[in-house]
């Protein structure tokens, strides 16, 4: 029987007693090479893109001989202004990549030993790095989608007669959002955080090539879909698939991550935040097949390429 991919020396080709023993000078060594791969980690001035630049040695800075500008690697990044030594950083993000189902910022911090505060901030920068790496993306050939609701739970009262009924609209919170899940197959997993599953629609006649085959189960509001997409439905209440490929498995796929992310790692995630967790999890599932170590460098990738994070840069200032 052939070994699974995961359980194989081939899965693990990055660790953390590596980084560190590489040390802080290697760490930086490649954050600066990913961060300038097309001048072979030459230093590219982010105002004016002048590679006539000079090295401040001492400070571990650069300056653009046309401008004058004061840089670092990390500058117009989404690590802009960051404290921790690039052994840290390259460290917290192969721990990142290695919790298939999410990574707590309490957890981190633990493993890092630094502050919570400074944990939760960098998990979620990286969250922001993972979403970013399908901003604009459209999906063609077979798409399944799908929505599932998280939160909005009330927890029952202890004795019987103070119980209510939480199916009712008076006694919900305003917390259950629907996560929505649209995945091409052999492709990338696309998610949007809404309020209602129905909205979908919309969202796949945007980002769906009008040529693609959509997949989805029986739920009325994607009767929708067959007007603009050759459409397949499967009834869960029969089968979760059929011959020929009809199924919403990969989607489910996803789903069933993100709801193990949720529950077991997070414990309860605010409809403020779902969206990151979402694309997390979409990130964790597209990859699967990936050893750590690409998925480590192609994360610190999608870091320096993306710009200074408008939401996490200086939150615990705002």
């Amino acid at each position: 029987m052939a070994q699974h991919f995961l359980l194989s020396a081939k899965a693990r080709t990055l660790s953390i007693r590596a980084i560190y023993k590489a040390g802080e000078e290697k760490a930086y060594e490649q954050f600066r090479s990913i961060r300038w791969a097309s001048t072979n980690g030459q230093a590219v001035c982010p105002r004016c893109g002048c590679v006539d630049t000079y090295e401040i040695t001492t400070r571990r800075r650069f300056k653009c001989a046309a401008c004058h500008h004061q840089f670092s690697v990390t500058s117009g990044t989404i690590f802009h202004s960051r404290k921790m030594g690039f052994t840290d950083l390259l460290a917290a993000i192969a721990l990142f990549v290695n919790a298939v189902k999410g990574m707590s910022a309490l957890q981190m911090s633990r493993d890092l030993d630094c502050q919570y505060k400074t944990a939760f901030v960098l998990c979620h920068k990286l969250r922001e790095a993972m979403a970013n790496e399908t901003a604009g993306f459209t999906l063609d050939g077979e798409v399944e989608i799908d929505g599932a609701y998280f939160g909005g739970s009330i927890k029952p009262q202890n004795r019987k007669e103070d119980r209510i009924d939480r199916r009712l609209k008076e006694h919900q919170t305003g917390t259950r959002r629907v996560v929505i899940g649209l995945r091409q197959r052999a492709g990338r997993t696309l998610t949007f955080v809404r309020n209602f599953e129905h909205e979908g629609v919309q969202i796949a006649r945007d980002l769906v090539a009008s040529a693609s085959t959509v997949f989805a189960d029986e739920a009325t509001h994607w009767d929708v879909l067959e007007a603009f997409f050759p459409t397949e439905r499967i009834n869960h209440s029969e089968a979760y698939s059929e011959g020929h490929g009809k199924h919403t498995n990969w989607v489910e796929s996803f789903f069933s991550r993100l709801r193990r992310m949720v529950a077991g790692q997070h414990h309860g995630v605010s409809p403020k935040y779902l969206a990151a967790y979402a694309s997390n999890a979409a990130w964790c599932e597209d990859h699967r097949r990936r050893d750590n170590g690409c998925n480590a460098v192609a994360l610190v990738g999608n870091a320096m390429l993306s710009p200074v994070s408008r939401s996490w840069c200086g939150y615990w200032q705002k």
